[in-house]
């Protein structure tokens, strides 16, 4: 009978599953390591374009900031300048007003029967203080006040006999007055002109 020892070959047939295993562990290793390195590379070109996006996101960002603070200071300007256009119009308003309110005044005079002593005008309240021949001058002359539209109020406040060296009859008056608004229109003056007739 023929005896065939098999050990050589199984030992050889060992070893070179063992070779085979170590070259395919050590290929595998390679291949991991080529993978981690492409990683590494390809994240870090992620990161260097992400921080050159940041970059450029700070510029302009900055350069809006800038931008920003213009507009605010053309802002806070131009605040600056509509009240001081506001004040100046209040001021032109106010500026007219006095002598439009004596032009009215004067043409709501009862003619040759009274005259003013004082005439005083402060914010929506006018004081007028006077002297007429008689009662009647002084009522008629608070009739015209109220049918002006130029006042809410017209109110008596003091009614007195007062004697100058030849007239011993007159009557001193003084009358208080709310301005019914600060702008008159040019119907009211007519209305006032159309009483002194």
């Amino acid at each position: 009978m023929i005896r065939i020892n098999l050990l050589p070959f199984r030992a050889a047939r060992k070893k070179e599953n063992i070779r085979r295993q170590v070259s395919v562990l050590f290929l595998s290793f390679f291949l991991v390591v080529i993978i981690l390195v492409w990683y590494n590379i390809n994240l870090g070109k992620r990161i260097s374009d992400l921080n050159s996006r940041i970059k450029d996101t700070q510029i302009q960002i900055a350069k809006y900031d800038k931008i920003n603070q213009e507009i605010a200071q053309i802002r806070k300007a131009l605040d600056t300048l509509k009240s001081k256009t506001e004040v100046i119009k209040m001021l032109e308003k106010s500026r007219k007003e006095p002598v439009h309110l004596l032009d009215v005044m004067t043409g709501m005079v009862v003619e040759k029967r009274m005259w003013f002593t004082s005439f005083e005008s402060k914010g929506l309240t006018v004081n007028i203080s006077g002297i007429a021949l008689d009662n009647k001058t002084v009522a008629d002359f608070m009739v015209r006040l109220e049918n002006s539209k130029l006042f809410s109020s017209v109110n008596l406040k003091t009614l007195k006999q007062h004697s100058i060296t030849k007239y011993t009859d007159l009557k001193s008056f003084q009358i208080i007055c709310s301005k019914a608004s600060l702008t008159h229109s040019k119907d009211e003056n007519k209305t006032g002109k159309k009483a002194k007739k």
